[in-house]
């Protein structure tokens, strides 16, 4: 296979499957945040992940408020999607590379929504201040509880919340210090 083929394929497959685990991590934080699960945003998330995650909870119910059956379908697609890749660039790796590359890829998706969502909230209050719609409230759901600290330690400044740059700093030191667990870098 070309080599410009093959990048342009392990791109497509990469970017699907990690759309889809954005949905799937959506899915394993709303209840730990206490989203509103009336919220349309939050049915569409229940009805993308619900095929794949409601026959598994019959196996594997929840623990406290950790969603397994999401964990364990999330964990499966990126051993799978890393699987794929590999065959799509020729290369191979062993199981349990393959494991460690598929948690801590978990781990670094669930970095990049939060960023995503503390800077989809600043520009959307930059851009509709004081507007209400579903996405918004969803945002808002996930973001508060991480900005909340960084709150308490930095008060607005002449009007301006400082918080969301310090919580996107912290952020890309935690994905800095996850990145160097990974064994192969393939997604």
């Amino acid at each position: 296979m070309p080599a410009n083929f093959a990048s342009a394929l392990s791109f497509i497959v990469g970017s699907l499957a990690q759309l889809y685990l954005f949905v799937l991590i959506l899915r394993l934080l709303l209840p730990w945040f206490r989203a509103d699960f009336h919220n349309p945003i939050s049915q569409a998330i229940l009805k993308a992940t619900s095929p794949l995650v409601i026959p598994l909870r019959r196996i594997l119910p929840p623990v406290g408020r950790i969603d397994t059956a999401t964990l364990v379908v999330a964990f499966v697609i990126t051993y799978l999607t890393i699987l794929v890749l590999l065959l799509i660039q020729g290369a191979t790796a062993s199981i349990g590379a393959i494991a460690l590359s598929s948690v801590v890829y978990i781990i670094l998706l669930t970095l990049r929504l939060f960023v995503f969502a503390i800077i989809v909230r600043v520009l959307l209050s930059w851009l509709a201040p004081g507007g209400h719609n579903p996405a918004m409230a969803v945002i808002y759901s996930i973001t508060d509880p991480v900005l909340r600290p960084f709150r308490r330690i930095i008060p607005p400044l002449g009007g301006f919340d400082l918080s969301p740059i310090f919580a996107i700093i912290l952020f890309g030191a935690l994905t800095r210090i996850v990145s160097g667990f990974l064994p192969l870098p393939v997604m």
